[in-house]
């Protein structure tokens, strides 16, 4: 099962950065459509790190950063590939990935901090709570790094791009969600620590 989160780890983290590009309004609120699965990735890192350990939890985080960072070089090679006359659409393919790039790179800063800093929490609980409490571990870590991860994100990857009202609506609105989404994903990461258990034992 570890080999299968990582790949739904790092699947959704290069999703997360092409969808990103997009905004999209519910109401008033404003929010990146990355934010409907970039936030499954906290859920995928605590499942981890609660089955197979800190360390393994930790490799997963560095093995998404160097995806994204040679995602992010083959962006960059793609854009600048001369057209062939028969491609009329260069100009939409370097306005979509162009921003793409830009918020890959948001995704990196934000991504090494929020992270790190999940993973950190997360196992300062286990130790002091043991192999109770995950539904307390989860939620604390997940909103804590969430807020670091939604402020860094939002500011570098739309500074410039929308008025600072919108921009900080943004941070508010997309963080609010995350918490929902933090709670609502409780459940769910109960029942694959479960799964995982059951079959870690059988893993190489």
């Amino acid at each position: 099962m570890f080999i299968y989160l990582n790949a739904l780890f790092v699947g959704l983290l290069l999703l997360a950065n092409i969808l990103g590009v997009k905004l999209f309004s519910i109401g008033e609120f404003i929010l990146p459509a990355a934010v409907i699965v970039y936030v499954v990735t906290y859920l995928i890192t605590d499942v981890i790190g609660e089955v197979y350990g800190k360390d393994a939890a930790r490799k997963t985080v560095q093995a998404g950063f160097v995806t994204q960072v040679i995602a992010l070089i083959f962006v960059f090679i793609a854009i600048q590939l001369p057209a062939a006359p028969v491609f009329e659409s260069q100009a939409q393919f370097e306005e979509i990935l162009g921003g793409s790039f830009r918020v890959i790179v948001a995704s990196l800063i934000s991504y090494i901090a929020s992270q790190n800093l999940d993973v950190t929490i997360f196992h300062k609980l286990k130790a002091k709570h043991g192999e109770k409490k995950l539904w307390l571990r989860n939620n604390v870590s997940t909103m804590t790094s969430q807020l670091i991860d939604t402020t860094i994100f939002i500011t570098i990857a739309f500074w410039g791009m929308v008025p600072t009202g919108i921009l900080l609506g943004m941070i508010v609105t997309q963080y609010v969600f995350k918490l929902c989404i933090a709670l609502i994903d409780t459940p769910i990461a109960y029942l694959l620590v479960n799964v995982g258990k059951k079959y870690s034992s059988k893993e190489i």
